[in-house]
């Protein structure tokens, strides 16, 4: 059945005034209007196909939908694979139950109250054969030794190969101008280009890790990414990517603070690095601090429960922005989309990168040193409270804009074993749209 929920006066201002009244210095509202409405509409994927060892596919950890495309179609990524945590022997480990599953592009169709999976496009190399694979199709699996989890089979006892071909899939953006896909991945972080039928043509990492993937000679890496992101804390990298409607910027920022000089200062910062990345010379051209919310706003929830999940550039300088904290249900109090203008926000490329006598990291500094320090932050507006919404999902993750008054948000179930509410977390797409 086709959910479809009529909310009267749940914003005081418009969200179409919220999203595109925002002009540089001047923020326009208009007033509120007695007609003034938000809907909702819910769309649940059923029957995932099975992906091995009886685990149910698993999608909505980016959303993307293209120019062009019908209104109901989207493009959405699955992450690394399935993939857990044991103890063993006192020891926390990584699991992989399905090594050999192959990071994936989905096409879906939303209609009827329904996710339809269209197309699987599988990540593959361009040539050449991926070790833990045995095919050109790459895994999701761990990277580097001593830099990346360990990985482990699925009960914890049998460490597996490292593969230096893996990607942990989260954010996807597309590039109309060339007509191909850019993934962001969490393990380096890295961004990552492929084709339309999933071949990987190159990977940006961190500068000064080049070196470390000599062993993977079938796509050409580039290190031109700001170093201090190698400080990415594991499983914490790049978490969204987008690109503007003109084909000319890509914008990726990663799930939490960088953890620098440590994961210490990671858990207590609240900043955020946006790059700004011109597309044509892959050169960083910008880098802008988004300030989470403040943990003092919340009951008993820590800064470093406050994630960022996805991104979408409406156009070179204005950019949504999806927010949320680690828990779902009743317990959740963070599911929020923000739009944020860095027109006139301080690009720090190149500062505060690295801790020195008398002189701070970006991570180590608190919002009033930074504002004492003379940075500016983008301007930020609330667009949409989810909860507001009765949003009941923990990983508000897949985000991006449908038309000039509707955006379209997608959860991440990390491929829970079925697809009830009483067994397992649903994946659900859902349309938000306002309407005066």
């Amino acid at each position: 059945m086709n959910k479809k929920i009529l909310l009267t006066g749940v914003l005081s201002i418009s969200f179409l005034s919220a999203l595109f009244a925002y002009t540089h210095d001047t923020v326009t509202e208009a007033a509120a209007s007695s007609t003034e409405q938000i809907t909702k509409e819910r769309f649940l994927l059923k029957n995932p196909p099975d992906v091995g060892n009886g685990i149910k596919a698993g999608m909505g950890s980016s959303l993307n939908h293209l120019p062009g495309d019908p209104e109901n179609i989207f493009y959405t990524t699955a992450d690394r694979g399935p993939n857990g945590e044991v103890m063993v022997d006192g020891e926390k480990r990584r699991t992989f139950p399905v090594p050999t599953y192959t990071p994936r592009i989905y096409k879906i169709k939303a209609s009827h109250g329904e996710v339809e999976i269209l197309k699987t496009i599988p990540l593959k190399l361009p040539n050449g054969t991926d070790k833990i694979t045995g095919t050109n199709y790459i895994s999701g699996v761990s990277n580097l030794p001593g830099l990346d989890e360990t990985p482990y089979d699925e009960k914890g006892e049998k460490q597996l190969p490292y593969d230096p071909y893996g990607i942990d899939t989260e954010g996807l953006a597309y590039n109309p101008k060339d007509d191909t896909f850019w993934i962001s991945d969490e393990y380096r972080p890295s961004l990552v280009q492929v084709t339309r039928d999933g071949t990987i043509l190159q990977r940006l990492i961190p500068s000064g890790m080049k070196k470390q993937f000599d062993n993977a000679p079938n796509i050409p890496v580039k290190d031109c990414l700001p170093a201090v992101f190698s400080k990415r804390i594991s499983n914490k990298g790049f978490e969204g990517v987008t690109i503007s409607p003109d084909g000319k910027w890509m914008f990726t920022l990663t799930q939490r603070p960088l953890g620098n000089p440590n994961e210490e200062t990671s858990n207590n910062s609240r900043a955020i690095r946006i790059l700004k990345i011109n597309i044509n010379t892959l050169k960083v051209a910008g880098e802008y601090v988004f300030l989470t919310d403040d943990e003092k706003q919340y009951k008993d929830l820590k800064q470093s429960k406050i994630y960022v999940s996805d991104l979408y550039a409406k156009d070179d300088h204005t950019l949504l922005v999806d927010e949320r904290d680690s828990y779902g249900g009743s317990e959740s109090q963070v599911k929020k989309v923000f739009k944020i203008d860095i027109s006139n926000a301080s690009n720090i490329h190149g500062k505060y990168d690295s801790p020195k006598e008398n002189k701070k990291s970006l991570e180590q500094m608190t919002v009033d040193e930074m504002k004492k320090a003379g940075i500016i932050f983008p301007k930020q507006r609330l667009v949409v409270d989810m909860l507001k919404l009765d949003y009941p999902f923990e990983k508000l993750e897949g985000l991006t804009m449908i038309n000039n008054h509707s955006i379209a948000v997608m959860n991440d179930n990390d491929f829970s074993i079925t697809n009830t509410s009483q067994n397992g977390i649903p994946t659900e797409l859902w349309k938000i749209e306002i309407s005066e």
